[in-house]
């Protein structure tokens, strides 16, 4: 029995010393965290479309009448001149029609040259006494009928002579090439684009507009482009608006006419920007995205309590989003302390202090 109680007289003794030798938790470090000093600042004043430059006319050019093209003489980037011959289909049917035509004007003249012919003869023969006034205007009424089909064949024999010219396509002015629908040897029918021109002249900025900034936008309104390859500013005016929304993306087409010389090139890559409405002149409570943690689906932020040096978890409704910052809607007031940097390891009611640059002019 005394071995037995000895040994239990260690072992208490053991866990006595051992429980008197357990040193306390350290406590929790107080970390230095950078505040920011809520105030209202002014809504952004600008807003910034990206869109390219076009021609503000382009024309999509087609053949008057259907055919197989033989010939397309200039692919895309192609500069052309006025009056210049761009394709050509087959012509054959239309020359022999135009032949035909003019067969028939040469018959209904003869025709005709008869029929007068014919008249001056019945004239002299009344004046003789030997036909009656009937006869004579039977024969005039032949001749007008004649004179008739003599300008109808000659309209005709125009008409197909034009259509033997439809044959050639020429460029309706100087331009450009900047699209190709059709290859020699396809069949194309009568008003099929053939190819696209963007005339030389004026240019447009155009740019898609989301439905909800529609209404900030007027036809007329003065507007400034930048051009991302040469840095190049232009003023500008909005010059046409779309009436309805494109079916694929639900936005509007806004053309902007370009200002100045020279122009920019065909297709650069163009910045509009314009006032964004009668939100520029109000004033928001601005906050960095870096400030902001979320809580069960909420937006929160940490606010600091100079009377007891600790953060506070504060609920905020977030309104829009400038580049790196947010709006505040609600749930802060000016003149607030935020921590803007390492939200992620706080805790409610932690003691914290204020992070001091090492050198203050650094923190400008």
């Amino acid at each position: 029995m005394l071995p037995s109680l000895g040994l239990c007289v260690v072992a208490l003794v053991a866990l006595t010393l051992s429980a008197c030798s357990r040193q306390a938790p350290a406590p929790e470090p107080v970390r230095a965290v950078k505040l920011l000093e809520v105030g209202a600042s002014p809504l952004q004043t600008r807003v910034e479309y990206a869109g390219d430059v076009r021609a503000q006319t382009e024309s999509r050019l087609g053949f008057q009448v259907a055919g197989k093209l033989v010939r397309r003489a200039v692919n895309v980037g192609d500069v052309v001149r006025q009056g210049q011959v761009l394709a050509e289909i087959d012509g054959q049917d239309y020359a022999l029609a135009a032949q035909a035509a003019q067969a028939q004007v040469a018959a209904a003249r003869t025709q005709r040259d008869l029929a007068q012919a014919d008249w001056q003869r019945f004239s002299a023969l009344k004046e003789k006494g030997f036909i009656s006034g009937v006869e004579l205007d039977r024969r005039r009424a032949s001749l007008q009928s004649a004179q008739a089909q003599l300008e109808q064949a000659q309209a005709q024999a125009a008409a197909q002579s034009n259509q033997s010219s439809y044959a050639r396509l020429l460029a309706p002015a100087a331009g450009v090439i900047t699209a190709v629908s059709a290859e020699p040897g396809q069949v194309v029918s009568a008003g099929t684009a053939v190819l696209q021109l963007a005339h030389d002249g004026p240019r447009d900025a155009v740019i898609a507009v989301p439905e909800g900034a529609r209404g900030q936008i007027a036809v007329g309104q003065a507007v400034q482009v930048r051009i991302w390859s040469t840095a190049e500013r232009l003023s500008a005016t909005v010059r046409e608006m779309a009436a309805s929304a494109d079916p694929v993306t639900r936005t509007y087409s806004v053309k902007v006419g370009l200002q100045g010389q020279p122009q920019p090139d065909l297709g650069a890559t163009a910045y509009v920007s314009m006032d964004s409405g009668a939100a520029a002149a109000q004033a928001a409570l601005k906050l960095p995205t870096t400030a902001l943690w979320q809580q069960q689906g909420a937006s929160m932020v940490w606010r600091f309590d100079p009377a007891s040096a600790t953060v506070q978890a504060q609920r905020v409704e977030v309104g829009s989003v400038e580049g790196s910052e947010v709006v505040i809607v609600s749930g802060l007031e000016p003149g607030m302390q935020v921590v803007v940097t390492g939200t992620h390891v706080l805790t409610q009611g932690q003691k914290v202090s204020v992070y001091q640059p090492r050198h203050p002019e650094a923190a400008h």
